[in-house]
Parts: C-alpha cells; sequence; structure tokens
C-alpha cells in the first residue's frame, strides 16, 4: 500500500547573507520564528526548481532567525538563493490562527464576486454571484502579500478585454491580501470573496 506523500508548505524566504561562511536570513511567512528554529532539513524553491538542503544551525537573534544549510558555503552562494521559498512538511509549519492561511491552502481557491455587497449598501438591480478568477500564486508585495488572481474567461462582469491580454490568454491581475480588498476566506470550500470588482480592471 503506498503511504500519503505529506504536502510541503512555504514558512520563509531566504534573505541576505549574515557573516562569510554562508549563513543567511530567514524572513518567516508566518511572522513566528520558534518553529524554524528546531528544524533538520528544508527544501529551498523557486518557480518550479527545488533543491533539498540539511540545516546546520539555526538561531534567533535581533528580530530575526540566521540559518545555514550545508549546502551553502558562502556569501556569494547565499545571493544565489536569496528570495527562495523554504518549504517543510506540514507537521513543521506553524499552525494558523484567525485570519491565517498556509499559501499552498489558497491556490486555487476560486475569486467569488457578489453584486449584493456594494459600497453605499443600496440593493443591485440584479444579483449576480459568480466565480471571477482563481487565485494562481501568492507573491510578496511592499505592503503585504499580493494574490495573482487568472480571471476566468467566462466571467460576466466584466468585458472581453478585461478578461484575456491581445495573445488571447487569461490575463492575470494582481489582489492585495486584506480585508479591504477581500473577505469570506474559506480554504475548506475554496472560495474568496472579493470586495471591488473594479481592482480587476
Amino acid at each position: 500500500m503506498l503511504m500519503k506523500e505529506e504536502r510541503q508548505l512555504v514558512v520563509g524566504f531566504v534573505r541576505a547573507s549574515h557573516g562569510i561562511t554562508g549563513e543567511f536570513k530567514v524572513e518567516s511567512a508566518s511572522g513566528y520564528y520558534e518553529h524554524l528554529e528546531v528544524l533538520k532539513e528544508v527544501t529551498l524553491r523557486n518557480g518550479s526548481v527545488e533543491k533539498a538542503c540539511t540545516v546546520e544551525s539555526a538561531s534567533i537573534g535581533n528580530g530575526t532567525l540566521y540559518m545555514k544549510l550545508a549546502e551553502i558555503n558562502s556569501p556569494e552562494e547565499v545571493q544565489k538563493y536569496r528570495n527562495w521559498e523554504l518549504l517543510v512538511p506540514e507537521k513543521y509549519a506553524h499552525k494558523p490562527g484567525k485570519d491565517e492561511w498556509y499559501i499552498e491552502d489558497l491556490k486555487g481557491c476560486s475569486l467569488i464576486w457578489d453584486s449584493n455587497r456594494v459600497a453605499d449598501g443600496t440593493a443591485p438591480a440584479e444579483r449576480i454571484i459568480e466565480e471571477v478568477g482563481t487565485i494562481t500564486d501568492v507573491l510578496e508585495g511592499g505592503a503585504g502579500y499580493l494574490l495573482e488572481v487568472s480571471i476566468s474567461e467566462s466571467c460576466k462582469s466584466l468585458s472581453q478585454e478585461l478578461k484575456v491580454t491581445s495573445s488571447g490568454k487569461a490575463r492575470s491581475v494582481m489582489v492585495p491580501l486584506n480585508y479591504q480588498h477581500i473577505s469570506d476566506v474559506d480554504v475548506r470550500n475554496k472560495t474568496i470573496q472579493l470586495m471591488h470588482l473594479w481592482i480587476l480592471e
């Protein structure tokens, strides 16, 4: 019988080099660091490229985590992996609290538009609830995380030129991951409510 492989989750990001031995700073994806300090193995990922690594040391200091991997031994090598994701099996990741989600759980969610949610409180002539796009990735932005959304070509609330690029491919837009722009994140049913349709324009 085949055992189900445990999924890997993003727990942090490689940042600047620290010292001359290949040690580097880690930014936690959750804002918590204690669970990262005890890791023995991690996987580095950049897009579809992955590299399994052994953790030689990890320690918390000055509000950040310093990590040394056996496979990285100089500041120049750290630079090659800067901004790569750190992944671990789910059991080693920080458990999400209220209004926290794993990045992997947000990917694949449908972005839902409900025309009944209007800013001035008035009811629209016709209520429309439809899938306007799909979350394809979660990226870092200057002021927080951004949802990368692939616009659904079947969306009736957007014009054709807003749904596809000039080459005919599905258009992608970035939606800030905050409650000014989204609500009702339901990772179990894979849906996220969009607050403002104009952000897709």
